[in-house]
């Protein structure tokens, strides 16, 4: 029972195939069949000395019982090693109680999680308050990778405009804009939010004369519900922006909202393939590859529990 394989859920099964390829592995589907009443039965693959599962946690509730599931017939089984590579990693934004009487969610998941795996890679996991992805999975590895590259690598190759304006839609946007317009050689700007609900928010720019005949093009790293990058485009737009374009890390909205996008006058909404959706256009294999090739080689680490 020698070497590693990738083990994955659906609807993943694309792009662990994909990583699969770049490192040499067998990929393997992790069977999860749903009972009339709604509870689970799962099913791991051939097994080997080190699992690698790959699984986007959107939509997360019945993944993370498959996970949990699974990893108790990896171990049952006798892998030594046990890695979950999350692209999306759900329910890190809930990371204190905001009201008397909320559960931490963060904490929860976090520590059913770090029980059952030895590893946790993910990408630009959404951390508010928490300042390094170790503190959510105690006692085990975890690291929190960057797309930048990967969608800069992509921008370049494409000739984006040396006038492009690339755009945070908060603050919280300013490390990834940042990033990719030093990347790129471009200028960025983050916008002030002031959110009044769910789906309702207010955009202001500190230098709007900055966008006037420029392509804009906002980096988020969360789309789910779409006002933001809405309210966005729209001040944009009004602040005299020649175009608007959209990159988002994960995309967490339906399909069908796309047309809501068009209509604000955003030209492009593309995502990086954290999570799969129509949307996908930047490919992540190669920064999750490079960060697992210590465990497919013959140097590999096996953590002993």
């Amino acid at each position: 029972m020698n070497g590693a394989a990738i083990h994955a859920l659906q609807p993943a099964f694309d792009d662990a195939g994909r990583l699969a390829s770049h490192l040499g592995l067998p990929m393997h589907a992790i069977e999860v069949h749903r009972f009339p009443d709604g509870e689970l039965r799962v099913t791991i693959g051939a097994v080997t000395e080190t699992a690698i599962v790959y699984a986007p946690l959107d939509q997360p509730n019945d993944k993370l019982l498959a996970l949990l599931f699974a990893a108790d017939a990896f171990r049952r089984e006798g892998v030594a090693r046990l890695l979950l590579v999350a692209p999306y990693l759900c329910y890190m934004r809930q990371d204190i109680a905001f009201r008397k009487g909320e559960a931490i969610s963060q904490k929860v998941v976090g520590a059913l999680i770090a029980k059952s795996f030895d590893r946790v890679v993910t990408v630009d996991a959404h951390l508010h308050r928490t300042k390094n992805i170790e503190d959510v999975f105690p006692g085990i590895e975890a690291e929190d990778l960057s797309a930048m590259a990967a969608i800069a690598d992509a921008l370049r190759d494409e000739g984006i405009s040396g006038e492009t304006v690339i755009v945070g839609p908060d603050e919280e946007s300013r490390p990834w804009i940042s990033d990719l317009a030093g990347r790129l050689g471009l200028s960025h700007a983050a916008a002030r939010k002031s959110r009044r609900g769910d789906r309702s928010v207010d955009i202001a720019f500190p230098e709007p004369g900055l966008f006037a005949g420029r392509p804009t093009l906002i980096v988020d790293d969360i789309v789910s519900s779409g006002g933001t990058l809405i309210a966005c485009a729209k001040t944009l737009l009004a602040a005299g922006a020649a175009t608007v374009d959209a990159v988002i890390i994960h995309a967490l909205f339906p399909a069908e909202m796309m047309r809501s996008f068009v209509d604000a006058g955003v030209r492009s909404v593309r995502s990086t393939t954290s999570v799969p959706h129509p949307s996908n256009s930047f490919r992540l294999d190669r920064v999750l590859a490079d960060a697992l090739r210590m465990e497919t080689g013959p140097r590999r680490r096996i953590h002993e529990r």
